[in-house]
């Protein structure tokens, strides 16, 4: 499993490529194509869900066009 600390060094980026995982919410969901309409600040971006079981509201973390963790809310 992929986790936050696996995907994050001191500066945010990732151990693997440097990009930088982000934080968003699901505010749609197309099960067809198995993606997600994400909202990340103030933009919404459509991510993959192969790699996650999430759903409607769900908030998970995006690196590379993927959502690769479904992260608790506190």
């Amino acid at each position: 499993m992929i986790t936050r600390a696996t995907c994050d060094t001191n500066d945010g980026s990732c151990h693997v490529c440097g990009d930088v995982a982000v934080a968003g919410r699901i505010v749609a969901v197309d099960s067809v194509s198995r993606t997600a309409l994400v909202t990340l600040g103030a933009e919404q971006v459509t991510v993959a869900l192969d790699l996650v079981d999430a759903g409607l509201g769900d908030d998970v973390l995006v690196h590379l066009g993927f959502a690769i963790e479904r992260l608790e809310r506190a």
